[in-house]
């Protein structure tokens, strides 16, 4: 029995309602989102990878797949490969104007995707959220939100091992007068800030909502405003990560620096 992933489902949705832009957005966020394996002429050295390159005609493809066993059942056999996130590929196939296969022959998600859809999805999961400086006044219970973000907020956050030990939903007044919402991280890994505001800003990009708005806040857990969040917010626990391991992290895992393809 083939098991359904979670680009299946995203895929399904969005073939269901192909006038719903939404679905199509929620199907390219899981794409960004999924750990994908690419398949390689050989095992590649360091960050430098060749990829099994197809010409279509119009287009040239990787081909990506979102299990290990897919790719080897569509190369009919074990073939070298890189684990890369989906955004991290998408940056590396933009520079070289090529386009992806994913999951070809051997699942309900197969699809193909040409260089300019490849070059908009990059363009898209680089949105980088900006720095302000406004001194909040009250900090209320978040109202308003569509429940499908808030849904979509704690499937993102779910992602982010690690990196913070809890995060708060909360809605905000500011000193000038202002109101939003602000998801306030506690803890967080230092340095991991701007991963954090980027997957924020990535998550309101796709969400297709023009008043989705949110600030991000980074706080000590024994900072005065925790206890404040703590009481009136909505809580999201990130996940605890394994125990550390010594390897190297695969090529294309790190969003910041994609694969190089050659």
């Amino acid at each position: 029995m083939m098991i359904e992933t979670p680009l299946d489902h995203a895929h399904a949705d969005m073939e269901a309602a192909p006038e719903d832009g939404q679905a199509r957005l929620k199907f390219f966020e899981r794409l960004a989102d999924a750990e994908l394996f690419m398949a390689l002429q050989d095992e590649g050295e360091g960050d430098t990878v060749t990829p099994q390159v197809f010409d279509l005609g119009e287009y040239s493809v990787v081909l990506l797949f979102d299990r290990e066993d897919r790719l080897t059942q569509f190369m009919n056999g074990p073939t070298p490969y890189a684990a890369v996130s989906g955004r991290a590929v998408a940056a590396s196939l933009a520079e070289e104007a090529l386009g992806l296969a994913l999951n070809l022959e051997v699942a309900p998600s197969s699809f193909l995707l040409d260089p300019a859809g490849v070059s908009w999805l990059a363009k898209t999961v680089s949105v980088a959220p900006e720095e302000t400086d406004e001194r909040l006044a009250e900090l209320l219970p978040p109202k308003g939100l569509p429940d499908s973000l808030v849904t979509d907020l704690d499937k993102k956050l779910s992602t982010g091992v690690g990196l913070a030990r809890a995060a708060y939903l909360v809605a905000t007044r500011t000193a000038s007068g202002g109101a939003g919402h602000v998801l306030a991280f506690v803890d967080p890994v230092p340095g991991a800030e701007p991963a954090l505001a980027k997957a924020v800003a990535e998550l309101l990009t796709f969400s297709g909502l023009d008043a989705a708005q949110m600030d991000v806040g980074f706080f000590a857990s024994n900072d005065p405003i925790t206890a404040k969040l703590a009481a009136v917010g909505l809580r999201f626990d990130l996940p605890i990560p394994d125990p550390i391991q010594d390897a190297p992290a695969a090529p294309g895992m790190d969003p910041a620096k994609p694969p190089k393809l050659i």
